[in-house]
């Protein structure tokens, strides 16, 4: 599946172009701990030639029996809007270049985070958030048993590898250490990220004392000390 990905396509598409490709960690410039692209074109399934990607994937489902006459056929869960419908129909389209046909499964958001909870989904796409801290991203979703690990995966060197990065007072070594938990993440297919997008926050200028986190989908406003400067 992660084969099968054109990333550039999400973002020419879903945010015309103003996008980014990514792995776990917020990409540069704006994420200090994001791969330069050289490093992350090296990973398995960033490689920008797609086509060869996507045969390489072939020859995996070939392998296990799959073909133009026998294609592998799975539910594509989502939550029913359309910021996560469009990226939705677009990826099972892509999943097509692999032998895999998606059948959409939109569910009202009342119950796709419970599913999401309960693991109960063959695939799903959903939204995260590789934020700009390793710890956040890593402890919260990559490690075994990880509040946020949807898929259940677990590999006790990236635990080890997430502990020592953690530990690391360098930064530079950190980031090395970083950057050895993302390859290996790659290498695993654990949680692939599709694309990420460019969000923004507006406000009139008579709202004044309203604090916005930098480099986050979530905002953590204290809006008790907001106020607006207007009759």
């Amino acid at each position: 599946m992660a084969l099968s990905l054109d990333r550039k396509v999400f973002i020419d598409i879903i945010t015309a172009g103003h996008g980014d490709i990514g792995g776990v960690m917020q990409p540069l410039p704006e994420g200090i701990w994001g791969m330069p692209p050289e490093i992350l074109q090296a990973l398995p399934a960033y490689h920008p030639d797609v086509q060869k990607n996507r045969a390489e994937a072939r020859q995996i489902m070939e392998k296990r029996g799959y073909g133009p006459g026998n294609r592998l056929k799975v539910k594509l869960m989502t939550r029913d809007v359309p910021s996560f419908r469009d990226p939705a129909v677009l990826l099972m389209d892509q999943l097509k270049e692999a032998y895999i046909d998606g059948d959409l499964e939109p569910v009202d958001t009342t119950n796709f985070f419970p599913r999401m909870v309960r693991k109960d989904f063959s695939v799903a796409l959903s939204a995260g958030a590789g934020g700009n801290d390793p710890d956040q991203g890593l402890y919260t979703t990559y490690v075994c048993n990880a509040e946020n690990n949807r898929m259940g995966y677990c590999n006790p060197e990236v635990d080890g590898l997430t502990d020592r990065q953690s530990r690391e007072a360098d930064q530079e070594r950190r980031k090395q250490l970083v950057w050895d938990i993302e390859r290996k993440l790659a290498e695993d297919g654990a949680q692939p990220a599709l694309y990420y997008p460019r969000l923004a926050t507006c406000r009139q200028p008579y709202v004044k004392e309203l604090t916005i986190i930098v480099n986050s989908i979530y905002n953590g406003w204290r809006m008790e000390d907001v106020w607006l400067d207007q009759h």
